[in-house]
């Protein structure tokens, strides 16, 4: 509800700024252009993982998972992590906090393994890992749009070194500050499992299917929203003829859409008065690493002063070239580990910690992400720079 108030307040400063001729109406056009696509594919995408995670896809491939780990907790968290990096590199990260994060939970609590490496694990990669390709993330869909429409495997071309690094670093600084706790064995299978509802075999069938087709057509080359809507349509149509009490407006996500919707307009309207000439000294110019690891840590000191859409938005028109734009993603991306506002992804996924009743310090998780953020951010830079 917060997300809709603030996203209504900025539509309506940002509407304000059109009606008074500060954001000219070509620029508000071509802003439409480039924004309605990727909010489209936002709510297709969501109700996709929405209601695959009704037929039971997250918590079977987590059963699995748990199976696979034969009783060690190291190697439960190894492909915990996997799961959170493939989630969030073919789903986004914001699925990755709000439906891989109860799944993760679940599996956790019912090895009877402590949860905090392992929700710690799903939030930085949720975060860190989004640099891979366009559908990772809503700043990287901006970015390629930026970048004269890149396909997606010269995107991940262009990231592939920063995204290797975003996923290395958090994960041996995980496994080293609880490497204790990841030594710990577990059952395979406990009791509990057996008292589980079994999910309808045939939705979850057809929605891994669906799912499994669609990932290959989202980095294909096809405008995302294409493939994500009619995956959304195939879904929608098959629990209406199962489940139809499942297909509420709910699964749309209109507090995100309105609040992106706003942040678009009101930053839009923002740069038209001159923003961006307020961070130039900050961000510098070159592509040497020192003014790459510049512009990122511009883009993570915003993302964790603000939030990292707008900490995008406003250094966008900073990032002239191909290396710039990489070194930005990797600030608004990989830095937010340190605040909790950092990301949409991180308030998501708290809160479905708090639903859960596992309890995170804000305090201890600030600390962590003060040494994980500059670390991540660096290496992810220091990769961009060697691999170009």
């Amino acid at each position: 509800m917060r997300l809709a108030v603030i996203g209504v307040l900025l539509l309506v400063a940002g509407g304000i700024a059109a009606a008074t001729g500060a954001l000219p109406e070509a620029e508000l056009f071509a802003l439409a252009d480039r924004a309605v696509p990727i909010l489209v594919f936002v709510a297709a995408i969501t109700v996709v993982t929405e209601l695959a995670s009704e037929a039971g896809v997250f918590l079977w491939a987590g059963r699995r998972l748990r199976r696979w780990g034969l009783g060690s907790g190291l190697v439960l968290w190894l492909l915990l992590a996997l799961l959170a990096a493939l989630s969030t590199i073919f789903l986004s990260l914001d699925t990755t906090a709000v439906l891989l994060t109860p799944v993760v939970v679940t599996v956790v609590r019912q090895a009877g393994l402590p949860p905090l490496p392992f929700v710690l694990t799903t939030i930085w990669l949720a975060n860190t890992a989004s640099l891979l390709l366009p559908v990772s993330n809503l700043t990287n869909l901006l970015a390629q749009h930026s970048l004269g429409g890149l396909s997606p495997a010269g995107f991940a071309a262009l990231m592939w070194a920063p995204a290797v690094a975003g996923i290395i670093v958090p994960m041996a600084l995980i496994g080293l500050l609880f490497r204790r706790d990841l030594r710990l064995r577990y059952e395979r299978t406990p009791p509990s499992e057996t008292a589980s509802p079994a999910p309808e075999r045939f939705l979850l069938a057809a929605s891994g299917v669906v799912l499994v087709l669609l990932l290959p057509l989202l980095v294909s080359g096809i405008p995302v929203w294409i493939p994500s809507t009619a995956a959304a349509a195939v879904l929608g149509l098959l629990f209406a003829l199962r489940r139809p009490g499942v297909l509420t407006v709910k699964l749309v996500p209109w507090p995100l859409l309105l609040f992106a919707s706003g942040l678009f307009l009101a930053m839009e309207a923002f740069l038209a008065l001159g923003g961006s000439a307020l961070l130039g000294t900050l961000a510098g110019q070159g592509e040497n690493f020192a003014e790459l690891l510049r512009l990122a840590a511009t883009g993570a000191a915003g993302a964790n002063a603000v939030n990292n859409l707008p900490a995008y938005l406003l250094a966008e028109p900073l990032a002239e070239t191909p290396a710039r734009m990489a070194a930005l993603l990797i600030g608004v991306n990989a830095g937010p580990l340190i605040t909790p506002w950092a990301s949409l992804a991180t308030l998501l996924w708290h809160d479905r910690l708090m639903r859960m009743k596992v309890v995170i310090s804000w305090k201890g998780y600030a600390l962590a992400g003060l040494i994980a953020a500059p670390l991540t951010v660096t290496a992810a830079v220091a990769a961009l720079a060697a691999a170009s």
